[in-house]
C-alpha cells in the first residue's frame, strides 16, 4: 500500500506563479472584470480591494507569501479575519458595521483564491468548513469546462444532491490548494486531501466520492486505480514482515525462518506463506520461546516436543451449566494436524536441502520431533464424514423451502419498491400485504433511495437497500444450488464465463458455464440447466449498463493481497459511480440474514445455518442420488482426465440416453497413448490441425485455459438443450475486442 501511494506524490507547493507576482493594479483590474465581478457595487469588490490593500502591508515579494507571513493561513478561514479586521479598524478602512467587513473580506478571499493569486493550504481550506460557495465561484470563473463535465457525469449517477455538491467541493478545495483546473488534478492531489480528512481536518465526512469521479472523468492516467481502496488495502508482505509480526528473540532461528520463507516462496501463493509464517514463528518457535525461554536449538528434547504437539493439537474448553459451575474439557483444534504437517515439513525440507547446500542448511539438519505415524489422518477423516453427513442429511429436506423462502422474498421486495417509486410523496401505499407511507423529504432534491414508513410506529425503511439485498440474496442461494461451486468461484463468475459447445456430430449447441479454477487449480464446465439459464439472465440484466454491456469492475484477493485486473463480473453492485464486486463476506452476511429470516429448524428444532459449502454437498448429493455424474463423483479416472467440455458433454449424453464416443466428445486423435487435445499454447497460436485460435489468461493468480474466438452464435430460448436468454451469451470477435468473448471450437470440444 505504501509503495503504491509513493508512485502517486502529490504536486509540490510552488514559490511563485504569475497570478501571484502581479502588481496590485493588475490583480484589481483582473479580479474586478468579469467573470470575477458581477459589477461596481457588489460586496466583492468592496471586500476585495480592502484585503488586497491589507496584504501589500504584509512582508513579502508575492502576494502568496504576504498571505503566509500575515499569519492568515495559519488562523484557519474564520479566524483570519480577525486579523484583517484589526488592520481595517487601526488604518481607517474599517466600515460602521463590523459584520459588513465580516462578509466583505470572505468575498474578497474567495476572489483571490479563485484568480489563483493566493493558494491556501489544506488545513485553511477544510478547518473548520470548506467555503460556501467556492465550488461555484471555481465553476464560474476558473473551470467552466470542468466543472460543466464533472456535473453531467454526477447526473448520470444515482447518488444524492448532497453527496454530489460534496464531491464539487472536494474537487474545488484541490483546485485552491494547489492552483489549475480539473484536468490539472492528480492522483497524489486526491490521496493528500484524503488523507488531511482523515487526519480530522474539515469535519466526519471522509467520503473518496470525488476520486471516483475525476476517475470515471478519465483525468487520471491508465495506471491510477479505479478506486482509493486501492491505496488502504494490505498489499503482500515480504518475508521479513511476515516473520517479524511474531516477536521471536532468537535472531539465528529467525533469520533461519526467514530464508526458508524465501526459498519456500517462488512455489507457493501468498496465501500459503502466510500460513506457513504463522505456524512456525507463531504456533511453533514463539509458543516455544513462550514456555521455555533461551531456547535456541532446532533440537528438542523429547519432553519439550511432546508438550508442544500437546498444546498445538488440544486445547481446553470451558463451559458454565446453568447453576453456573464451570466445567472444563480438552478438544481437539480443527487445524493441529496443519500445524503438526508445516512444522514436519519445514525440518525434512531443511534435512533435504543439507544434502544439496551444506554449508547454508547444513548446522540445522536435526531430527524431526514429529513422526510420521502421528500424522495419520485416518481417525479426522473418520469423524469428519458421518459429521458432514449429518449435514447434508438435515438440510438437504429443508433445502426447497429455503429457495421458495428468498424467491418470495424477491418478489415482495421488488413489488414495495415499485410501489413506494410510484406513490407521491407524503401519502400511503399498499404493496405485498403491507402499508407503508412515503415520507416528504425535507430537502429540495430527490433522494437516490426510496424511503417509506410504518405509518404506526414510524421507523423508516430504505426499500432500495432491501430490495438490493433480497434479490442477490436470491441470486446466490440459486446459483449455488443449480451448480455446487465454491463461494470463491461465485465471486468470480463474469461474462467471460459463458461458453458454448456444439456436438460435431449432431450440430447440437449446448450452453456451458466455465468455472475458473479455484482449489484444485483445474478448470470445470457445466451445463447450464434452464433454471441456471433464467437465474443467470435476471443477473446480467440486473447489472448492465445503459450500453447493453456489463461493466468492469475490480476485485481485491483477500488470500493473495492483491488487485484483480478488470474484469466484467456478474456479482456486482454499483456504489456512486463505481461498481464494486459482491465479496464472499457480503455474500455470507446475506446467506444469515435470509436464513434468519426463513425460521428453518432441525430434527431437534434448533435453527439451520447454511455454509456456501453446503449448498455443494447437497448438490453432489442430489446429482449422485439422481444418477447424473457430477466433476466430484466420476467414477473412472480415465474420465476425469478428460477437459471439462469433454466431461460436461459426456454428462449431457448421459442423460439423453446416448452413447458418447471420441468423435462424439470432439477429441482429436491423440499423438500419444491417452493424450488429450486440451493443451496450453502461447495466445495467437492456431491448432495444427483444425485451425482454431487457442489462447490462454491470468485470473487471480492462477493460470485458465480458455479459447478466445472469431463470433460466438448467440443461444436463444428453446435451444434443444435448455433455455438461455440472449443477454447471456453476446456475439463478440476476435482478436480487437476490448472484451473478448469465449466461443465454441468445432471439433475442439470448447
Amino acid at each position: 500500500m505504501t509503495g503504491l501511494s509513493q508512485r502517486f506524490s502529490p504536486r509540490p507547493a510552488q514559490d511563485g506563479w504569475p497570478a501571484t507576482r502581479q502588481r496590485r493594479g493588475y490583480v484589481l483590474a483582473r479580479l474586478l472584470a468579469p467573470p470575477f465581478s458581477a459589477g461596481p457595487q457588489s460586496s466583492p469588490r468592496i471586500g476585495l480591494t480592502k484585503l488586497v490593500h491589507w496584504l501589500e502591508d504584509q512582508p513579502g515579494d508575492t502576494w502568496q507569501d504576504r498571505w503566509v507571513a500575515s499569519g492568515a493561513d495559519a488562523a484557519g478561514n474564520l479566524a483570519w479575519r480577525e486579523l484583517a479586521a484589526s488592520w481595517l479598524r487601526a488604518t481607517g478602512w474599517a466600515s460602521g458595521n463590523p459584520r459588513t467587513d465580516f462578509i466583505a473580506l470572505g468575498r474578497g478571499v474567495l476572489t483571490l483564491i479563485c484568480g489563483d493569486v493566493i493558494r491556501p493550504s489544506l488545513s485553511w481550506l477544510l478547518a473548520p468548513e470548506t467555503p460556501k460557495n467556492l465550488a461555484a465561484e471555481m465553476a464560474r470563473s476558473r473551470d467552466p469546462g470542468g466543472f460543466a463535465a464533472l456535473a453531467a457525469l454526477a447526473r448520470t449517477d444515482p447518488a444524492s444532491a448532497a453527496t454530489r455538491d460534496l464531491a464539487a467541493r472536494r474537487i474545488a478545495t484541490i483546485l485552491a490548494a494547489k492552483g489549475g483546473t480539473i484536468a490539472d488534478t492528480t492522483v497524489g492531489d486526491c490521496l493528500e486531501l484524503l488523507g488531511a480528512l482523515a487526519a480530522g481536518s474539515g469535519g466526519s465526512n471522509t467520503s473518496p466520492y470525488f476520486y471516483q469521479l475525476l476517475h470515471a472523468l478519465g483525468v487520471f492516467p491508465a495506471t491510477a486505480p479505479p478506486t482509493v481502496r486501492a491505496f488502504r488495502t494490505p498489499g503482500q508482505l515480504t518475508a521479513e514482515q511476515l516473520i517479524d509480526r511474531y516477536p521471536i528473540a532468537c535472531q539465528p532461528i529467525r533469520a533461519l525462518l526467514i530464508d526458508y520463507l524465501r526459498e519456500r516462496q517462488p512455489a507457493v501463493d501468498h496465501a500459503t506463506l502466510r500460513s506457513l509464517s504463522r505456524a512456525l514463528a507463531g504456533l511453533f518457535w514463539r509458543d516455544l520461546e513462550r514456555h521455555h525461554p533461551g531456547i535456541s536449538s532446532l533440537r528438542l528434547a523429547p519432553g519439550v516436543a511432546a508438550a508442544w504437539k500437546q498444546r498445538v493439537t488440544v486445547k481446553t474448553l470451558r463451559t458454565a451449566d446453568p447453576a453456573g459451575q464451570v466445567t472444563e474439557s480438552a478438544v481437539p483444534r480443527h487445524d493441529g494436524m496443519n500445524t503438526l504437517a508445516m512444522v514436519r515439513a519445514f525440518y525434512l525440507d531443511i534435512a533435504q536441502w543439507a544434502v544439496d547446500d551444506p554449508a547454508r542448511w547444513g548446522p540445522w539438519a536435526v531430527p524431526c520431533p514429529i513422526r510420521d505415524e502421528e500424522m495419520s489422518r485416518k481417525k479426522e477423516r473418520s469423524h469428519r464424514k458421518p459429521r458432514m453427513d449429518q449435514r447434508t442429511r438435515e438440510r438437504l429436506p429443508v433445502l426447497p423451502a429455503l429457495a421458495a423462502a428468498v424467491d418470495a422474498a424477491r418478489e415482495r421486495a421488488a413489488q414495495i419498491l415499485q410501489a413506494a417509486l410510484a406513490a407521491p410523496p407524503g401519502t400511503e401505499f399498499t404493496a405485498a400485504g403491507q402499508t407503508l407511507r412515503r415520507p416528504a423529504m425535507t430537502r429540495k432534491a430527490t433522494s437516490a433511495r426510496a424511503w417509506a414508513e410504518d405509518p404506526a410506529t414510524g421507523k423508516r425503511r430504505d426499500l432500495t437497500l432491501e430490495e438490493h439485498r433480497a434479490f442477490w440474496t436470491w441470486a446466490a442461494v440459486e446459483v449455488f444450488r443449480l451448480t455446487g461451486i465454491r463461494i470463491e468461484e461465485l465471486t468470480e463468475l463474469s461474462h467471460h464465463s459463458f461458453v458454448q459447445y456444439r456436438q460435431p456430430a449432431t450440430s447440437e449447441l449446448i450452453p456451458l458455464l466455465q468455472i475458473a479454477p479455484s482449489k484444485t487449480d483445474q478448470e470445470r464446465l457445466l451445463v447450464i440447466s434452464p433454471e441456471l439459464a433464467d437465474v443467470l439472465s435476471a443477473i446480467i440484466c440486473r447489472v448492465r449498463d445503459s450500453n447493453g454491456t456489463v461493466p468492469l469492475v475490480v476485485a481485491y484477493d483477500i488470500h493473495e493481497r492483491v488487485w484483480n485486473p478488470p474484469m466484467p463480473l456478474l456479482f456486482q453492485r454499483q456504489i456512486g459511480v463505481e461498481h464494486r464486486p459482491l465479496t464472499a463476506h457480503a455474500i455470507r452476511a446475506l446467506l444469515n440474514t435470509a436464513l434468519a429470516g426463513a425460521g428453518l429448524t432441525g430434527a431437534s428444532g434448533k435453527p439451520l445455518n447454511f455454509t456456501p459449502h453446503d449448498f455443494r454437498r447437497l448438490f453432489i448429493t442430489d446429482a449422485e442420488v439422481s444418477g447424473v455424474a457430477s466433476d466430484a463423483s466420476f467414477g473412472s479416472r480415465r474420465e476425469r482426465a478428460l477437459p471439462a467440455a469433454q466431461r460436461a458433454a459426456l454428462r449431457f449424453r448421459r442423460l439423453s440416453g446416448l452413447v458418447c464416443t471420441r468423435a462424439d466428445l470432439g477429441l482429436h486423435e491423440p499423438a500419444v497413448p491417452d493424450a488429450t487435445m486440451m493443451r496450453l499454447v502461447l495466445p495467437g497460436r492456431v491448432h495444427h490441425r483444425c485451425g482454431c485460435w487457442y489462447g490462454d489468461a491470468s485470473k487471480c493468480g492462477r493460470l485458465r485455459r480458455v479459447h478466445h474466438g472469431g463470433s460466438v452464435a448467440r443461444a436463444c430460448r428453446g435451444a434443444a438443450t435448455g433455455r438461455i436468454a440472449a443477454a447471456v451469451i453476446a456475439t463478440r470477435a476476435w482478436p480487437g475486442d476490448a472484451l473478448p468473448g469465449l466461443r465454441q471450437v468445432p471439433g475442439c470440444g470448447v
